[in-house]
């Protein structure tokens, strides 16, 4: 008996040191990471965002979606470098990443969405050219299903939008979506395990391109490791693979003029699943496949990205020749292609019908 109690008060001392060791993390993130933008209260959400306004906007307005474990800068800083000034831009921390709240009913891309559609409404944006990367893709995805007169037109950078092979995800995140365990999780061990992990999780994001140089500071990486943000991203990514299995069907009903752009060394995501379901399922739509490159166009080939953008807003542009401009400054990358595996479909294995 008195073992066991001995355990316990380990235990309970060992849960309390991780736990404040934890905050202390949390306050030294936040502290290099403060707010970017404006807040705004869109349902019990409080939305954390970056409206840049251009004095002669020669695009369409555009709203940028991040993909998981991210936050606004992951798109803001590639894409404020190579756009403002051409047009409105519009970028936002999803409910529950970066500096938003999560609020309620935001646990799926139906609820995000709805609540990015809400806050278009706020900033009297009436409709725009949605830039989706990742999980963003299905966000994307769904508001032009489900926000159609707001949705001029899609672009998909390494979408995350179709049902995968066995629907499985990283034990972590799967084990932090739990109710009461995974609270627990969070609040004691992930954030200074992933503080140990970020370089190596980022290059994998990357392979076989090179990390740019102060990627993890500059886009602001490190605020998805405290617990609430951790505990977003962990939902999100469980949840992903019942919500595309239920809502995949319903992309052939989007009518807005749609492009994908992709690599064929994603390390991330199954490209010939997601990328080449979308370019399947989604009348008239583009896929532009870019050798050589992983999960990150917008930071590896933001002029390919400018350009479908251009396109879509109804610019005479040559994506094959961006495209192989992009090829052949990054044809013989091959950054942590040792650590980080590409994930291959199963034999047999074809992007549902």
């Amino acid at each position: 008996m008195n073992f066991a109690y001995a355990f316990l008060a380990f235990l309970l001392a060992l849960l309390l040191t991780l736990a404040g060791s934890t905050r202390v993390a949390t306050w030294l993130i936040e502290r290099r990471n403060s707010p970017a933008g404006s807040f705004m209260d869109i349902g019990s959400a409080r939305i954390h965002y970056v409206h840049l306004k251009a004095d002669k906007p020669e695009l369409p307005p555009l709203v940028f979606i991040h993909g998981a474990s991210g936050n606004l800068m992951d798109q803001f800083v590639p894409m404020r470098q190579a756009l403002e000034g051409k047009a409105d831009m519009l970028f936002f921390d999803r409910p529950g990443h970066g500096w938003s709240t999560r609020g309620s009913g935001n646990d799926t891309p139906t609820g995000q969405a709805a609540t990015l559609a809400a806050l278009m409404d706020r900033l009297d944006i009436k409709d725009a050219i949605v830039v989706g990367h990742s999980y963003g893709g299905a966000v994307a995805a769904i508001f032009a299903l489900d926000h159609a007169e707001k949705t001029r037109g899609l672009l998909f950078l390494s979408p995350a939008t179709h049902p995968w092979p066995g629907g499985e995800t990283s034990w972590y995140y799967s084990a932090t979506a739990l109710p009461v365990a995974g609270w627990i999780f969070s609040e004691t061990v992930t954030t200074l395990v992933g503080w140990g992990r970020i370089a190596d999780a980022t290059a994998c994001v990357f392979a076989p391109n090179p990390v740019p140089h102060g990627y993890v500071d500059r886009a602001s990486i490190q605020l998805v490791l405290r617990p609430p943000a951790f505990r977003a991203n962990a939902v999100d990514v469980a949840g992903l693979y019942d919500f595309v299995r239920v809502n995949a069907p319903r992309y052939p009903g989007i009518t807005a003029p749609s492009i994908i752009v992709t690599g064929n060394r994603d390390t991330i995501v199954y490209e010939e699943l997601h990328s080449g379901g979308l370019a399947r399922d989604i009348p008239g739509a583009e896929i532009v496949w870019v050798d050589n490159l992983g999960h990150k166009p917008d930071w590896i080939a933001p002029e390919l990205v400018v350009s479908a953008i251009e396109k879509l807003s109804g610019k005479p542009v040559d994506l094959a020749a961006v495209k192989g401009r992009v090829e052949q400054r990054i044809a013989a990358d091959n950054f942590a292609t040792e650590l980080c595996a590409e994930p291959r479909m199963p034999a047999g294995e074809l992007s549902p019908q």
